[in-house]
């Protein structure tokens, strides 16, 4: 059944129209009026904008090549200068950045001229191999407008209620950063609820809250909708009217799309990653993942076997290669993510949009562990944990044994073993989301990639017969 509610919403409006803008104007944002510029260059031809994007890259190449000492170097061994990179296509003289070399030529790539950066970021590994990424407030306003674009597409407006059915990595250490957190999300009408836990105790948890909350949008990781839908289907617990559902983080299979919006409302599949937030996102008619391109230049690169890197042709499966336009205090030029997703030819959407489309991603699936009790464990959990570690660790690798012991494989930055401060937080947070699972620490020198050329962050070993 169905619940219906007859109260007017007046909150919502004034946080959109009024709050919202307010608030980020007094912070110096000009989310909003990028927004609405944002707005209307999805509706500009794909020629336009990828006149835009060149104008945005001969910036960016120009700052790189006067104010960085690694990009100064690249430019100069290839005999290139700012003047050759006219149209988008010159992107192709420059190699791909892979994170071994972002990485190492971090203080590098770091500008000595303004804008300065000011947020720091640590990526959640889901290589795993955390990177850490500076960028300045425009690449910071780029991200937030793009995202609510991007959002909006699915119907998800500023002022809405929204449950974010995410992953929770460690509180905060002080009251007063959590207060200010708490405070800022029921301002915001954001809901969030740790979707790690897939017990039924943990789901029926979530479907009480979130009949309590009554959200009008959820934005959520791929396989926790997906666990939390095929919950509620078999319970028949829905008592809600239809919302939509922003998936991410993992690649959404068609089965998984089927139940949740069987059991919440329409999904929309997004694709992101911490080091620029919003690549693309799938609009009303289903078709792909528009990128970002006004905030982006979007590649899918093949390598072959002779060392040599093309652009992959339609329907073909690529690694894909970003570069921040609007990141100018340490430029990221085709820095490659570590997924792989499907490249399209060019066609005008449906929807009217000229901004070119990308997918399926094929290279975000993250095997689920158990926990002692035989609760499914979304296999994400450690990459958010390491997000927050990448000073005391460099790669990690989790294994599941198949008498359900579970050993984590480290790579310590300095000396054979964790900080004690850091070991011990390790095995709360495994106690937390893997109760009643044997758990220990391995340290070794390095985590071989895969044949293909991956690392996988989690593996659940399977009987051979």
């Amino acid at each position: 059944m169905v619940a219906e509610t007859n109260v007017p919403d007046l909150y919502g409006p004034l946080l959109a129209k009024a709050l919202f803008p307010a608030f980020e104007a007094a912070r110096g944002r000009p989310t909003v009026p990028l927004l609405r510029y944002l707005e209307g260059t999805e509706r500009w031809s794909r020629p336009a904008i990828r006149d835009l994007q060149a104008g945005f890259l001969r910036r960016l190449i120009r700052h790189a090549y006067l104010h960085t000492a690694y990009y100064r170097d690249l430019l100069d061994q290839r005999g290139l200068t700012p003047a050759d990179f006219e149209t988008v296509d010159a992107l192709e003289q420059l190699p791909i950045l892979d994170r071994d070399t972002v990485r190492t030529s971090f203080e590098a790539r770091m500008a000595a001229a303004p804008p300065k950066w000011v947020i720091e970021k640590t990526t959640s590994g889901t290589t795993g191999q955390p990177v850490v990424v500076k960028y300045n407030a425009e690449s910071r306003h780029w991200r937030d407008a793009t995202r609510w674009r991007g959002y909006g597409w699915s119907g998800y407006r500023i002022g809405m209620r929204a449950l974010h059915y995410w992953g929770a990595g460690p509180r905060a250490d002080s009251w007063v950063k959590r207060s200010k957190v708490a405070i800022d999300r029921a301002l915001k009408r954001d809901l969030y609820i740790d979707c790690t836990p897939r017990g039924d105790e943990a789901l029926l948890t979530a479907v009480q809250q979130l009949r309590k909350f009554e959200p009008q949008v959820m934005v959520a990781y791929t396989a926790g909708a997906a666990a939390l839908a095929k919950f509620v289907i078999e319970h028949k617990l829905r008592s809600w009217k239809s919302f939509p559902v922003l998936v991410g983080a993992e690649r959404l299979w068609p089965h998984d799309r089927e139940m949740i919006e069987q059991a919440f409302g329409p999904v929309f599949e997004t694709y992101g990653c911490r080091e620029v937030m919003l690549i693309g996102s799938e609009c009303e008619i289903h078709d792909g993942m528009h990128t970002s391109m006004e905030k982006l230049v979007v590649e899918l690169i093949v390598r072959e076997a002779d060392g040599t890197v093309r652009t992959a042709k339609p329907g073909e499966t690529g690694e894909v290669a970003i570069t921040d336009l609007h990141n100018l205090a340490c430029p990221m030029i085709r820095y490659i993510t570590g997924d792989l997703a499907v490249a399209r030819e060019y066609e005008p959407c449906r929807c009217g949009r000229g901004l070119d489309r990308i997918g399926p991603i094929e290279g975000r699936v993250t095997e689920t562990l158990r926990d002692g009790n035989g609760n499914a464990v979304g296999g994400l959990v450690f990459n958010i944990l390491f997000g927050v570690m990448s000073h005391v660790a460099r790669k990690f690798q989790v294994i599941q044994r198949l008498d359900g012991s579970v050993v984590m494989k480290v790579v310590p930055n300095v000396g054979d073993r964790l900080p004690e401060a850091e070991n011990t937080k390790v095995h709360e947070f495994a106690r937390k989301y893997l109760p009643a699972t044997p758990f220990t620490i391995e340290y070794v020198d390095d985590i071989p990639l895969t044949a293909a050329g991956k690392r996988k962050v989690v593996i659940v070993e399977k009987p051979t017969s």
